[in-house]
């Protein structure tokens, strides 16, 4: 109890963390105040035009409906900040060893079992792949070279089909050049994959490759991106 409350307390303000939000964005996107100046003002003006129009004409209905667009032209500007941050955040990782893990873990939602941890990994090169089990059935991802990376897949591809019969296996590679997926695009890819397994099935899945999959904990994992240092900070 005394341990939750502690953590409670820690726990930054609303207020602490909208500063920290723009801080991280606008360290990307200098020009970030003056775009959401733009939506303040537009919305405050918004607000005064719509007072004026609807009749009958009051000074209190004006100031009303001002204060209306400005509420409304804060809730835009915290939308636009927010998407902006999460493309800063992808700016900020892409390229770095574990990008992908840190991607797989967050954003793939409920529908999707996966990790930050690698299944498969080069520990002298950093090159690693990556899994994934849901609805869409089972996703490999590969972070690094094509050329190097293809006997890690093949072996997690072989390891999947012997356990996983029928099973759909879709293998993707993070990258930029073709046929590759930009990070930025990668949660978005893998939750647009058909369902063509039921929950059961997934479960059932889940539970085959776990009592397969081999302990990775003595494997050196490749570090360079530390999630809680770039991962974009979200308002509660």
């Amino acid at each position: 109890m005394a341990a939750r409350s502690r953590d409670t307390e820690k726990r930054p303000g609303f207020f602490r963390q909208i500063k920290s939000l723009y801080t991280f964005t606008q360290q990307t996107y200098s020009w970030l105040p003056w775009v959401l100046g733009a939506i303040l003002v537009v919305g405050i003006a918004l607000g005064v035009l719509v007072g004026f129009l609807i009749p009958p004409f009051a000074v209190w209905s004006v100031i009303l409906w001002g204060l209306t667009g400005l509420m409304s032209g804060v809730l835009v500007a915290m939308i636009t900040m927010t998407r902006l941050s999460t493309t800063a955040m992808y700016k900020k990782i892409d390229g770095m060893p574990g990008a992908t893990g840190h991607v797989m873990s967050t954003a793939l939602g409920r529908s999707w079992q996966s990790g930050d941890m690698p299944v498969g990994v080069n520990p002298k090169t950093q090159d690693a792949v990556y899994r994934a089990i849901g609805r869409g059935g089972v996703v490999i991802v590969g972070e690094g070279s094509r050329g190097r990376l293809k006997r890690l897949v093949n072996e997690e591809r072989s390891k999947i089909q012997k356990v996983a019969h029928g099973v759909p296996v879709t293998v993707l590679y993070v990258g930029h050049g073709d046929d590759d997926v930009p990070i930025s695009k990668l949660s978005k890819t893998i939750k647009s994959l058909p369902r063509t397994i039921d929950k059961a099935t997934m479960a059932t899945v889940i539970k085959r490759v776990d009592s397969v999959s081999q302990s990775l904990a003595s494997l050196p994992i490749p570090k360079g991106i530390d999630p809680t240092k770039v991962r974009a900070p979200r308002p509660r």
